[in-house]
């Protein structure tokens, strides 16, 4: 090869070399830019961990309110709603949780930890009979779910269900056996089921007391004393024969 033909090759890799490097850089610079809601996100992670949860949920806030598109696609969205409804939770704010949680819903309703959460909420608002209904819903998408077992015999409890509270109970144990949380309150659950029994058969007795004086009470006002039920009077019984 000709001197003039080599440099005329290393003019024209030159020229490449000058226009492709730079589109590289220009290709490097836009995968490596970060998301802004993810930032939020993290930000908000750290804050929750050092126990600042007022400023995790206005950083989980800034994470909703910016685009959340690459954090859908990641899956990564679930997790600020279900961070968010713990900080809620945290400090005492069950409604904002609550409210929180059903948003997370809409883009995840099967998620056992939302829904989870959920439960908790509505227990500490009172709503023990809806909780019992969430934590449903959470085993339906995880059975072994040990937390959602535990929490579903505190709301049965309240409810004072306690046969259905010890069955709860004991199916956490099943999933994790000698947690203490489930074994301490299984034992209370048993303890309340069996006191319960003498006041179930007192007041059935009494219902049937009662019953029974009803039908007696009944029975008397209607026939005479002579034992026999009145009959109408005879039209004719007033009549003289001639």
């Amino acid at each position: 090869m000709k001197r003039g033909q080599i440099l005329g090759m290393l003019a024209l890799l030159l020229v490449c070399a000058v226009t492709v490097i730079p589109a590289m850089a220009a290709n490097v610079t836009v995968t490596t830019t970060h998301d802004v809601a993810t930032d939020y996100y993290n930000y908000g992670g750290l804050a929750l961990e050092a126990g600042n949860y007022s400023d995790a949920i206005a950083y989980y806030d800034q994470a909703l309110g910016s685009n959340t598109t690459m954090m859908n696609l990641a899956g990564a969205l679930l997790y600020v709603y279900q961070d968010k409804s713990y900080a809620q939770i945290k400090m005492g704010n069950y409604t904002g949780a609550l409210a929180t949680l059903n948003a997370g819903l809409v883009v995840y309703p099967n998620d056992e930890n939302l829904l989870n959460n959920k439960g908790y909420a509505q227990y500490n608002l009172g709503n023990y009979a809806d909780a019992v209904t969430s934590y449903d819903q959470a085993l339906t998408s995880d059975a072994n779910f040990t937390t959602a077992l535990i929490n579903k015999g505190d709301a049965l409890e309240k409810l004072g269900n306690y046969h259905d509270a010890v069955t709860a109970y004991k199916a956490a144990l099943a999933s994790d056996p000698g947690n203490t949380a489930a074994t301490t309150k299984l034992a209370g659950a048993e303890k309340a089921a069996a006191s319960a029994l003498p006041y179930t058969l007192i007041v059935l007795a009494v219902v049937v007391v009662v019953i029974a004086a009803g039908v007696a009470y009944y029975v008397t006002r209607k026939t005479p004393a002579g034992g026999k039920a009145q009959e109408e009077p005879d039209k004719k019984a007033g009549k003289k024969k001639k």
